[in-house]
């Protein structure tokens, strides 16, 4: 068995499912399903048993997955000591990121991160930060860059804040928002609860023929070419033509759209994880907090 084989048994116990696998492996399921029975026929024994809702270890294969896992701590164990000892930073990190952070403010920090750690295997998903936050409480991440504010018990560092901002064309300059049609789109449920808030405190009322996508840049473009008005965060209009309006609440109050950093405290033991969240922190122009640093 190679090492990467490790990383397929693990991979199948977690998701189950040989397509499910292959697909987080980059790899096909024929390919997958060869390189199962290649490992059988090496060793000698069944592994799989395959059953209409996916599959289930045998007791030999539970032994065989087992030992991967163990083999697969240690190595990386020791692939960090080694590291550490040659002052080169190395290691797994796997981040889920807020796909309109990720788009509009991240990009040049990870590419940053990457040519000053190379050695470091970065793993980046992105998404809808409602997902990307069951990943988090699940583990499926290491750490997570999420849009709005959601409840966590480990280490949580505001990033940044922008206003939101209500938008409309150019062509609706001297239309109010009554009437033209509201586009709406994706969002948490805080930012869309958010949004009714404002709307009812300023007597403004969807009309009869708004419309819904499903990403925040189609939202924009629709806008822009004067097809409705919108409620969006600033973080998307740096290209904006159009005119965007800074939104308050009736008390006052500045309707903002927050950035956190989320992380369980145990994560950040890891040298790579704790240089991410460093670096991430300072190049949004952060203090990097105490705590942090002592570790």
């Amino acid at each position: 068995m190679e090492e990467k084989d490790f990383e397929l048994l693990i991979m199948l116990d977690k998701t189950k499912n040989i397509t499910h696998a292959a697909e987080k492996l980059y790899i096909s399921q024929s390919s997958l399903s060869k390189r199962i029975a290649t490992i059988e026929k090496e060793l000698g024994v069944q592994l799989l048993v395959r059953t209409r809702t996916g599959i289930l270890f045998t007791p030999s294969g539970e032994e065989v997955l087992k030992t991967a896992e163990t083999v697969t701590e240690q190595l990386q164990r020791m692939r960090e000591k080694i590291a550490l000892s040659k002052h080169i930073l190395t290691g797994h990190l796997k981040a889920g990121i807020s796909l309109n952070y990720a788009t509009f403010r991240l990009a040049d920090t990870l590419s940053k991160y990457h040519d000053k750690y190379s050695q470091v295997q970065m793993h980046i998903v992105t998404g809808d930060s409602r997902d990307l936050y069951r990943d988090l409480v699940k583990g499926d991440v290491d750490l997570g860059i999420l849009r709005g504010d959601f409840p966590w018990h480990g280490r949580k560092i505001l990033l940044a804040t922008e206003p939101v901002c209500a938008i409309k064309g150019l062509q609706s300059k001297n239309k109010s928002f009554n009437e033209i049609p509201y586009i709406g789109r994706k969002t948490d449920l805080a930012f869309d609860r958010d949004i009714s808030k404002w709307m009812r405190e300023n007597h403004v009322e969807k009309a009869n023929n708004e419309s819904y996508v499903d990403n925040i840049t189609t939202c924009v473009k629709m806008v822009e070419n004067s097809s409705g008005w919108a409620v969006v965060p600033e973080i998307c209009l740096d290209d904006f033509k159009g005119i965007k309006e800074p939104l308050k609440f009736k008390n006052g109050q500045v309707f903002e759209r927050p950035t956190y950093l989320m992380f369980p405290e145990t994560v950040v033991t890891l040298p790579q994880i704790r240089t991410f969240v460093q670096f991430v922190v300072q190049e949004n122009h952060k203090e990097v907090p105490e705590w942090l640093t002592t570790l």
